[in-house]
């Protein structure tokens, strides 16, 4: 991430890392369930790649810089870096952008324009991930809104032995429509997913 001159990347790690649940222990509010039942969002995967590296770049301070913008973009072109999506319209409403790598999605971060719409994005993703067999969903840090999902820590060692695993695991995250194209997820059954 970039330093606060803005001009330096630099490599961090943490002794703990935050993870959003693939199993029954995600979960989110019934104010969202409302909202989901409403379909009043639709899912796309890399429709704007570019524009959700900027709306997350969007923020008073920042550490998503022109450079990392740039190695994002390459490594969206390489196919490991992903935008998923929530619409409303023709309007962006929010999205998660991620890297890929087996059976492991990182999340770099999230944003949203339209209220609700990067919590859509986050249930619809869990649905996707867990639908494609996905081992890890690494959140990085944890904050208020990722508890709210079920987000919790686990040590370092847990965490590399765990994406150890998940990269060696064979799963596939663009559906086989085309990539830049809104795709109907299979609905997963809410009364499945646990608050």
């Amino acid at each position: 991430m970039a330093d606060s001159d803005y001009q330096t990347l630099n490599w961090y790690s943490s002794h703990k890392r935050a993870l959003i649940p693939l199993d029954d222990r995600f979960r989110y509010p019934k104010s969202l369930r409302r909202v989901l039942n409403q379909d009043r969002f639709e899912i796309a995967f890399n429709r704007d790649f570019n524009g959700v590296i900027e709306g997350c770049a969007d923020r008073t301070t920042t550490w998503i810089s022109d450079e990392l913008k740039a190695i994002y973009r390459m490594l969206h072109r390489a196919g490991h870096a992903h935008s998923f999506e929530a619409w409303q319209g023709d309007q962006l409403a929010g999205a998660i952008l991620g890297i890929v790598l087996g059976g492991a999605f990182i999340g770099e971060s999230m944003f949203f324009n339209i209220p609700d719409g990067s919590k859509v994005a986050m249930v619809r993703l869990v649905e996707w991930l867990r639908s494609q067999n996905f081992l890890l969903f690494d959140a990085q840090m944890m904050n208020p809104h990722l508890e709210r999902f079920g987000a919790y820590v686990v040590e370092a060692e847990v965490y590399e032995d765990v994406l150890y695993q998940a990269v060696q695991r064979p799963c596939r995250f663009l559906p086989s429509a085309l990539p830049n194209q809104a795709v109907p997820l299979r609905k997963v059954r809410l009364d499945q997913v646990k608050e």
